[in-house]
């Protein structure tokens, strides 16, 4: 089997959608947290001056972003409702089948707003291209405009983005798009029972991290560089640097899962023998908490966002049930 393969993504044209409402997701720009942090603008200027941080730097990102608002703002379509919501209602926000959503952030956003929708489009757009990569948001508030129509008219095309899955032994259903993280609430050990297959073993470790083909670039692959120069300390492999991101990754489409175990510690009651690899199609990894009060799962680093997974909880995770479906350019 190669654990590196890639799948060439295949976006699928739309056609015939109904759309009855847009709804635009925005998220608060640094400088906009710090005022509501710090009360006013002013107390937020003299903050960062006080720490020696440019205050230019916030501000100018700020400007950025709210012009970028207003330009969508301006070329909002007619004839369609429209809602605007900040990415901190999206836990109790309901959405539409039949709406479109709209964000305007970083790529972050995009994963975010995706584990809350069924096969509602999201159209991304990035707000500051000389800022932002914009891996999942190809689309800018300048051309917007001509993208909604299409959208709308039923003439649009999206990529399914592979998503992952927990689902707990009372029912509930936690789904991330970059990746799960199951283990300890606060800087501790996650104790649990963990099994793939037909093999298990107990485990101790700082908890574990399962990630899909988008989040390759992410958390997973922070983790991989960190384990490589670990690995090249100790036996001084002649290579010329870590696994780029081509080596892991697996495609936004893929049905294939990497796991990690993250800081795995061996006792007498502990194994790590089961710390990295992969969750082939159709395949789940069952893990059983040991963790009298303090064992969580969330998903794409919203750790507000959780559940609770104690002493007697039971996790499955493997490849979700649904898929994001993001808006593409044709």
């Amino acid at each position: 089997m190669n654990l590196f393969r890639k799948q060439k993504p295949t976006p699928q044209p739309q056609n015939g959608t109904t759309i009855e409402k847009i709804v635009y997701v925005t998220r608060k720009t640094p400088l906009e947290g710090l005022v509501q942090k710090m009360n006013s603008r002013a107390q937020a200027q003299f903050y960062l001056e006080h720490n020696n941080i440019s205050f230019e730097e916030y501000d100018r990102a700020d400007q950025q972003y709210q012009v970028a608002r207003k330009r969508i703002e301006q070329r909002e379509p007619s004839g369609v409702k429209v809602q605007w919501i900040d990415r901190d209602l999206l836990p109790t926000f309901q959405f539409g089948e039949r709406d479109l959503v709209v964000t305007l952030g970083q790529d972050g956003l995009v994963v975010n707003v995706a584990k809350y929708l069924t096969t509602q489009p999201i159209l991304a757009v990035n707000p500051d291209p000389a800022r932002f990569d914009g891996i999942l948001t190809p689309f800018r508030a300048d051309n917007y405009r001509e993208q909604v129509d299409k959208v709308l008219a039923g003439d649009y095309a999206v990529e399914k983005l592979s998503m992952v899955q927990a689902t707990l032994n009372d029912g509930q259903v936690l789904y991330g798009v970059n990746d799960l993280f199951i283990g300890p609430r606060t800087h501790g050990s996650a104790r649990y029972l963990l099994q793939i297959a037909q093999k298990q073993e107990a485990q101790s470790s700082s908890g574990i991290i399962v990630s899909t083909g988008v989040g390759c670039s992410g958390w997973l692959r922070s983790i991989t560089t960190g384990a490589w120069y670990v690995a090249n300390y100790f036996y001084r492999a002649d290579d010329d640097g870590p696994p780029d991101l081509d080596e892991i990754s697996l495609g936004w489409q893929s049905e294939n899962l990497w796991y990690t175990v993250r800081e795995p510690f061996i006792s007498r009651t502990s194994q790590a023998t089961m710390v990295f690899g992969q969750l082939e199609p159709g395949q789940e990894m069952t893990i059983t908490s040991q963790m009298p009060d303090y064992g969580v799962i969330f998903s794409d680093g919203i750790e507000s966002d959780y559940l609770t997974f104690n002493s007697g909880a039971i996790a499955r995770i493997g490849l979700a049930d649904r898929r994001a479906h993001l808006v593409v350019a044709m």
